[in-house]
């Protein structure tokens, strides 16, 4: 059922983007306190308890799997802003999403994007499905 309902989210959002897949590495960062509550680009307050990033090379919309490459740690972030100001950063990621990457206190590290919808079934995996799942609600 878990696999259904994660082939669907895929599909829709696959459907939906329309863009050809773009898998990038580079450095991110993290933004929350002031900024909390603050209009994003997409019209929506900005919530450093959700996960979502500003991205100047993805579009508002786009689901992405942020994998820091220094520990391996995933996590599924929306594209609600632009950003990061920085251009030696690839993305600016809420305090949440920075926090389950592990990189909080650091502040800055080398991360894989990986646009959701070019993920297959397979590559998720079985024990991958639930947390995929949870980390989508968690963008609303």
């Amino acid at each position: 059922m878990r696999g259904m309902v994660l082939l669907g989210i895929v599909s829709f959002l696959s459907v939906v983007a329309g863009q050809e897949c773009k898998v990038r590495e580079g450095y991110a960062s993290w933004y929350g306190g002031k900024f909390h509550g603050r209009k994003t680009s997409s019209g929506e307050p900005f919530n450093k308890h959700k996960y979502t990033a500003a991205s100047r090379d993805y579009p508002i919309g786009t689901y992405l799997l942020v994998r820091n490459l220094e520990n391996k740690k995933e996590v599924i972030v929306l594209v609600n802003d632009r950003g990061p100001k920085k251009k030696s950063r690839v993305l600016d990621l809420s305090m949440s999403a920075a926090e389950r990457l592990g990189f909080l206190k650091k502040g800055v590290a080398r991360v894989q994007l990986i646009p959701l919808f070019c993920l297959s079934e397979e590559e998720i995996g079985e024990d991958q499905q639930e947390k995929v799942i949870k980390d989508l609600l968690n963008t609303l």
